[in-house]
């Protein structure tokens, strides 16, 4: 327990399933926190992308960093020629309404795809980012749905495997503040 807190949890922290990851960096403390939520983080493998017209220039390079953990980065038709044009290797993906298949929820179904960033807008891309959504959460493939989500990943992923990732205990945090 902590000195001077009512050890008694208010109803917002009972009925939120809210977690908390400490660290001494804000990308390992992202990390620690999707671990806590049961949606771990992958530390190798394939990345899924889609992201709006909005998102394209910030998430160029949030791609680039994966590329340098060593991932497999797949985008859809979009996204991926966006990131070829700057020269960021990636393959092609096909959302659901497409006709060619497997499309990402098959990728997603078979364990191709480790990692989902998708940031969703539009009235096609409501029902194809719907099903991406449904089939990350029925196969427990971790997604994120903004760009700041998405570089906070790359971050923890990089320090977790940098070997920074420990356990202390929050009261050990609390007494480094006294």
């Amino acid at each position: 327990m902590f000195p001077e807190v009512d050890p008694v949890l208010g109803p917002e922290m009972r009925s939120t399933g809210e977690v908390l990851g400490l660290a001494s960096t804000f990308g390992l403390a992202y990390f620690k926190s999707q671990e806590a939520s049961a949606s771990p983080l992958p530390l190798r493998g394939t990345i899924f992308l889609s992201v709006t017209d909005a998102d394209k220039p910030a998430i160029a390079e949030v791609a680039r960093q994966f590329l340098r953990l060593g991932f497999r980065l797949e985008a859809t038709e979009g996204t991926q020629a966006f990131l070829q044009r700057l020269g960021v290797a990636c393959e092609r993906s096909f959302k659901v309404h497409e006709a060619q298949r497997p499309n990402v929820v098959d990728e997603i179904k078979s364990k191709a795809v480790d990692l989902v960033i998708n940031t969703p807008s539009g009235k096609t891309s409501q029902v194809d980012d719907a099903y991406i959504r449904k089939a990350a959460i029925k196969y427990k493939v971790p997604y994120v749905t903004t760009v700041a989500a998405a570089r906070a990943s790359a971050l923890g992923i990089e320090a977790c495997r940098a070997g920074r990732a420990g356990v202390k205990s929050l009261q050990s945090y609390h007494a480094d503040i006294r």
